[in-house]
């Protein structure tokens, strides 16, 4: 099963730089840096933010008083030369020369190769820099404007390259300052976003797509309206994904996605699509939801992206309490479907800067976090294998503490794991009834692989009443039968 980790390359590079006292690019990170990315588990690095950023987009971030603002919260030092630009404000889809290049980017790709991990790089397929290339080359891949559009709303269009475009923007929040929108229902931006994907799959071995949800036909047309044209026959992912699954048939295939329109992408093509809804009732609501959710049909989890954090979302050390968010953890790292983690969480770093900088505020490391994580990788790594089942905790009828608990089992050939966590704040019990009809005649002996505690049980008590567990607040089994 996938599990990723995210990596912001420009800031990476920079604190390595800094430690190895020379210059570091994508070619020239050390053997042991290369080393001490394989984590148990972890399969795939996202080197999130290697394209050519925008100097036109720099220079309206730079006169955002807004986005400012943020960047001295982030790193109150902060020094023009500590901002970047968007890495979602791509000027073309060639590895920045300060990263390294294209042959930077081919050395980098070899190495995780070498140990046995892919790579994967972002995709923005809603918008583009207002100094693409595409703004003089191939203007009809953009939404465009006039004049009047501009004098009347200067904030949602912009003039660039010789003409008048919308900035870009999802319908729910007013535009991107400093960005173009591109048109969804263009057939000549559809031929560009295979040749764009196509590109990519040529430099690594998988794709995150931004805001993937954008361009699906009913999206973009209740955004964009008469302005972007006739809505083509077939939706832009159907059309997209096949053509460049020709060239490159393996290519991973990750959306960012909300609004519930993950089942909807798995279907256009996505391998996975971002679990927002999981995330959100982790840190926001309770077991009842969190079981809810983990309801749904085991092929379509199987297509969904577990994470606690991401660039986009606060520090999981900022906004979980250390002992819920160990809870959390242990519930993402075991359930079906891919994983994301993000560089920095297992160390517990609080602060998530803007991803226009180029810099972040040193922390100290959490050691017992670190610690914790150390024990989850290879535990969820050994977990995860077999078939998947949720089961349904059972309390007394004067302790409904077990509505707490959520439980679910692995069950493979050669292995049989059983994962239990207390999703509240006060200690709960249940008996739960397991899945494996042999129970019966023998003692078993179940390992925590998260603290190493070892537990003897009757066969024919687990097969007649279930395993009693008993957990304190978030609380947490990773037992190996």
């Amino acid at each position: 099963m996938t599990v990723i980790y995210e990596i912001n390359t420009l800031v990476w590079l920079g604190e390595l730089s800094r430690r190895y006292g020379r210059p570091v690019t994508l070619g020239e990170v050390p053997e042991e840096v290369w080393d001490s990315l394989v984590l148990p588990g972890i399969d795939t690095v996202w080197l999130m933010g290697v394209w050519e950023r925008s100097p036109a987009g720099l220079r309206i971030a730079l006169s955002n008083g807004e986005l400012t603002a943020s960047f001295r919260d982030a790193l109150p030092d902060v020094t023009e030369a500590d901002i970047a630009g968007s890495p979602y404000c791509v000027r073309n889809y060639v590895v920045d020369p300060a990263l390294g290049g294209p042959e930077g980017l081919a050395a980098a790709r070899a190495r995780l190769a070498a140990r046995g991990m892919r790579l994967i790089l972002d995709y923005v397929p809603n918008h583009v820099a207002p100094d693409h290339p595409w703004l003089t080359e191939r203007p009809d891949c953009l939404v465009r404007g006039s004049a009047e559009d501009l004098a009347r709303a200067p904030g949602d269009f912009i003039e660039a390259g010789g003409g008048i475009y919308a900035r870009g923007r999802d319908p729910y929040f007013p535009p991107w300052p400093d960005v173009v929108q591109l048109n969804a229902f263009s057939e000549e931006l559809r031929t560009a976003a295979v040749e764009t994907l196509v590109s990519i799959g040529d430099q690594a071995d998988g794709v995150r797509c931004d805001m993937a949800m954008l361009l699906m036909n009913d999206i973009f047309g209740k955004t964009w309206g008469d302005r972007a044209g006739t809505a083509p026959a077939e939706d832009f992912w159907p059309y997209v994904i096949p053509r460049v699954r020709a060239r490159h048939p393996d290519l991973l295939f990750v959306a960012e996605a909300y609004w519930d329109l993950e089942w909807a992408l798995q279907q256009q093509g996505f391998d996975h699509c971002y679990d927002k809804r999981l995330y959100d009732r982790l840190l926001h609501e309770d077991a009842d939801a969190v079981r809810a959710h983990l309801g749904a049909d085991p092929f379509y989890q199987r297509g969904l992206v577990r994470f606690l954090e991401n660039h986009d979302e606060p520090r999981a050390a900022a906004v979980f309490p250390a002992d819920r968010e160990r809870a959390a953890a242990v519930t993402v790292a075991t359930l079906p479907g891919a994983t994301l983690w993000h560089e920095g969480q297992f160390e517990g770093r609080r602060v998530r800067p803007p991803v226009f900088l180029n810099r972040r505020p040193q922390e100290p490391s959490d050691i017992a976090l670190r610690d914790f994580y150390g024990r989850l990788l290879p535990a969820a790594a050994a977990v995860r294998r077999g078939d998947w089942r949720p089961l349904t905790p059972v309390g007394w009828p004067d302790n409904d503490t077990h509505r707490a608990l959520l439980a679910w089992t692995w069950t493979h050939p050669d292995a049989r794991h059983l994962v239990v966590v207390n999703d509240s704040d006060h200690p709960a019990q249940a008996r739960l009834s397991l899945p494996w009809d042999d129970l019966r005649g023998r003692r078993h002996r179940l390992t925590d692989l998260l603290d190493g505690k070892v537990y003897d049980r009757d066969g024919d008590e687990l097969a007649d009443s279930g395993l009693f567990v008993s957990l304190e607040p978030w609380g947490c089994h990773a037992f190996e039968w």
